[in-house]
């Protein structure tokens, strides 16, 4: 095996003796009666290893090695030296190489039959379905020749399987294909579809690895990652290589897999995790761990590579984008953390005090200058404020080292911390993409930095691969997506529905106005149009609603004029229990209807996959309009300011796209035939048709319950005719 040794010395000078010294500098807050210079061997063979380097460079016999430690606290430098002749270093650096080459030829083997397997593999179904093969070959050109593509492909097309397979088609020499969810049930998908290709593919040589969160994956109750109190971190290095070597000997690492080889081994199964994922192939996680500035996978990230980006439900990313470079403090936890520190002077006190009073200011301005609103807005940042931050970050780390008892206080002041610098972080790249908001409520105040356009730090993420494929089944209008994904060049492609046009029914309820003056007044309205919809055929159905206050006021006009149909209510706080609990409701062919009231845009307006009967309808009442308020009034004056193109950027084109995935939960197979009702005046106008996919082209507007209740009648009708008119090996296939 041949290699290439590189690395960068912080010091190389001749010393007095005439010896040249490589000089190795380390920053350290250890106790300096325990620098002994023994201490870390580690510090010892990074600087043998660039004296190797060196002594081979320039023909020296010997060459000195120092260890420069800087002691924090006490502000002591303590220095320690070995002198080496050229041959022991020579014997130094390849014994490293002997303890590193069974992993050198193991990465080696298995590139070469990864090359050959993923020449070899074949695609894991017979035939394709419509609009497939088009959208393998779009990510396929895109992979090889490079540059970022948006697809939107509906639901039904095989879009996960779709971007895999031809994107590890694609990878050849390079790689790792990096597949990047909004959240878990994609994840999922991911992981499904490779265990296809291994099914239909035996003895594929592709190994991927699932990323999950450090709280959820954490092998203990506390979470704290420290070796004092985590028996997992505590000699992780000593114990990380056997269970590397394991964990190896598997195809899919999940999170599953990955927790049961970490209690084995006693070591960290996240961090065992990002380890891992230096030897695979396909690497499935979180939007995250590519575009958040600080969980970015730092060991891939820190400049480009030959990688390939995923993006799955990609509608979601601009959002998500913006609330990673946005960043808030409360002066509450300002407040909260000095009464924590107890009475008496000190330094941190002082300098939260500091913090805490120009936050008081800040509350003050609100009051006089915001009026009833008690909002500011500003284009630039506070640097005055910044100044006490920074200077408050060097108290609060000696507070955090010298106490290091996970109580009340500790948690408090260690959250502090990480907001103080994430702050700090975003004031960095503070620019006219930002703007300071301040908001005081009570005797509080909220002091948030703003991202408005995520565009420029979304550009600079796709830079560091070869290529990125954008898909979901909502990105309408491509120009929108690919504005503010920083992708102005990207191609884009919208695909056909493969489902039969004639199985969906699609209405719109255009002689009701749900806008926020007329939603009292259509209430009844509304009740009678859902319970018009539930009463053609029985089934399973969900109306969505723009927030939960008009959610719980239409389901009360509901029960009270059709109490005779069961209706099942998303909670505002639900959680992963509570969502199963809800789903569970919704089963195969009910003897009784059941109407569900969610509210759009939440955990069931996307990525809940109900198939064949058990959702037959849904209705979504109102364009899914974001709530008017200071974050979105600041984001329509800036689009309006920048692109023209205000109520578009900030209110319509997100809420269009709440609309198209909550219909999207209907037709998921060939097979589903279902109702979608859209209840607003608004959707019949040209700037909201625009938007419907093509597969909408036959959308129905009607104006009265009764013409309504008539057509969707005639609709299901049709289906029960053919239903009977076949043949019975017809219906037994």
């Amino acid at each position: 095996v041949d290699y290439t040794i590189e690395g960068r010395a912080d010091g190389i000078f001749t010393a007095p003796d005439g010896i040249v010294t490589i000089d190795e500098i380390k920053t350290t807050a250890l106790p300096s009666n325990a620098i002994t210079g023994e201490q870390s061997p580690e510090h010892w063979a990074q600087g043998q290893v660039y004296a190797c380097i060196y002594a081979e460079q320039n023909d020296l016999p010997a060459v000195r090695v120092q260890l420069t430690y800087y002691q924090i606290d006490e502000e002591l430098t303590l220095r320690f030296s070995h002198d080496y002749t050229r041959q022991q270093l020579a014997e130094i650096v390849t014994g490293l190489l002997e303890q590193y080459a069974p992993w050198a030829r193991r990465a080696a083997r298995w590139k070469e039959a990864r090359r050959e397997s993923l020449a070899a593999m074949r695609f894991p179904f017979e035939s394709y379905r419509p609009g497939q093969r088009a959208m393998l070959t779009a990510v396929y050109k895109t992979c090889t020749e490079g540059g970022q593509l948006l697809c939107q492909a509906p639901t039904g097309i095989g879009k996960t399987i779709s971007v895999l397979f031809p994107a590890l088609k694609a990878m050849g020499e390079g790689g790792p294909v990096f597949y990047l969810t909004a959240r878990g049930t994609t994840r999922a998908a991911a992981e499904n579809a490779l265990a296809t290709l291994h099914r239909a593919n035996p003895g594929l040589s592709l190994r991927s690895i699932t990323l999950t969160a450090k709280e959820k994956i954490c092998l203990t109750e506390t979470h704290e990652c420290t070796p004092e109190a985590c028996p997992y971190a505590n000699g992780y290095y000593d114990r990380i290589k056997d269970a590397l070597w394991e964990a190896l000997d598997a195809d899919t690492l999940t999170a599953r897999t990955l927790t049961q080889t970490a209690q084995k081994h006693t070591v960290c199964p996240f961090e065992m995790g990002l380890d891992l994922s230096l030897w695979c192939d396909v690497i499935i996680g979180d939007y995250n761990y590519l575009f958040d500035p600080v969980v970015s996978l730092k060991r891939f990230f820190e400049s480009a590579g030959d990688y390939l980006f995923l993006v799955d439900e990609a509608h979601n990313l601009p959002d998500r984008a913006r609330d990673m470079h946005t960043e808030s403090l409360l002066k509450s936890e300002f407040t909260t953390a000095k009464k924590l520190l107890g009475k008496g002077k000190s330094r941190l006190k002082a300098a939260i005090q500091k913090v805490n009073n120009a936050l008081l200011e800040w509350r003050h301005r609100c009051e006089e200058e915001g009026g009833s609103a008690k909002t500011l807005i500003r284009p630039d940042r506070d640097e005055e404020l910044d100044r006490l931050l920074n200077r408050l970050c060097e108290p609060l780390e000696a507070w955090l080292d010298e106490h290091r008892t996970p109580d009340e206080t500790h948690g408090a002041l260690l959250q502090l911390y990480f907001d103080v610098r994430a702050w700090l972080r975003v004031a960095e790249t503070f620019d006219d993409h930002f703007v300071l908001q301040a908001t005081a409520f009570g005797s509080d105040v909220r002091l948030t930095q703003l991202c408005l356009d995520p565009s420029a730090f979304l550009q600079q993420n796709f830079s560091l691969g070869r290529a990125a494929v954008l898909f979901s089944a909502t990105l309408a209008p491509p120009s929108y997506y690919k504005d503010l994904c920083g992708l102005p060049e990207a191609r884009a492609v919208a695909l056909k529905s493969p489902f039969p046009q004639q199985n969906l029914a699609l209405y719109c309820a255009c002689d009701v106005s749900t806008r926020y003056r007329d939603r009292d007044a259509a209430c009844d309205r509304v009740a009678d149009y859902l319970a018009g919809m539930v009463a053609a055929r029985t089934g399973n159905y969900i109306a969505f609603f723009p927030s939960y206050l008009y959610l719980d006021k239409v389901r009360a006009a509901f029960e009270e004029r059709h109490p005779e149909i069961p209706v099942l209510i998303q909670q505002s706080a639900l959680d992963e229990a509570g969502r199963e609990e809800f789903l569970a409701r919704f089963v195969p062919d009910p003897a009784q209807s059941l109407l569900g009231f969610a509210v759009l845009g939440g955990v069931f307006g996307e990525g809940v996959d109900l198939t064949g009967n058990r959702l037959i309808g849904a209705a979504v009442v109102g364009p899914g309009l974001p709530q008017v308020g200071a974050r979105q009034e600041q984001l329509r004056d800036y689009f309006e300011r920048t692109r023209g193109s205000g109520f578009d950027y900030a209110y319509r084109y997100p809420g269009m796209n709440k609309v198209l995935q909550a219909a999207g939960r209907v037709i998921r197979t060939q097979e589903d035939r279902g109702v979608v009702l859209l209840i607003d005046d608004r959707f019949s106008s040209p700037d909201y048709r625009r938007l419907m996919p093509p597969h909408w082209s036959h959308f129905v507007p009607v104006y009265g319950c009764e013409e309504f209740s008539r057509s969707l009648e005639q609709f299901w009708h049709g289906f029960d005719d053919e239903e009977k008119t076949m043949l019975p090996e017809q219906e037994n296939l």
